[in-house]
């Protein structure tokens, strides 16, 4: 196995975004992200177990993500993501798989699906 920094994993998901302060500002009330953008070097944000690296778009052309999300609470979540401009796109809804999942756009066109997980009904 590759050596890689502390808190990476093989597969590390990356935004670029016109507008990645506000990008990385929305990802920390909505999600709790931690980090911040610091220069022309991109952001590295942890949430909850995970790294995002966020990048101001420029010398690349913006890039968005489709990202599943674990969350204490999906609904919650949810609330605060619309609440601060996300478009929802699915109200949260228990899944036959046992998560209780909603999802929501971001104004910089990344779709997030939220999930909490709960043991799968039988």
């Amino acid at each position: 196995m590759t050596e890689l920094p502390d808190g990476f994993h093989s597969i590390t998901p990356r935004i670029v975004a016109a507008g990645a302060t506000d990008l990385v500002h929305f990802l920390q009330q909505a999600f709790g992200a931690e980090g911040e953008l610091s220069g022309d070097a991109p952001a590295i944000l942890r949430i909850g177990d995970s790294t995002l690296m966020v990048s101001e778009a420029g010398e690349r052309a913006p890039a968005t993500a489709f990202l599943y999300l674990y969350v204490a609470d999906a609904d919650a979540c949810y609330g605060r993501a619309v609440e601060l401009g996300a478009t929802p796109l699915e109200a949260p809804a228990d899944m036959p798989y046992g998560d209780r999942r909603a999802m929501v756009e971001d104004a910089w066109g990344n779709v997030w699906q939220i999930a909490t997980y709960r043991a799968a009904a039988d």
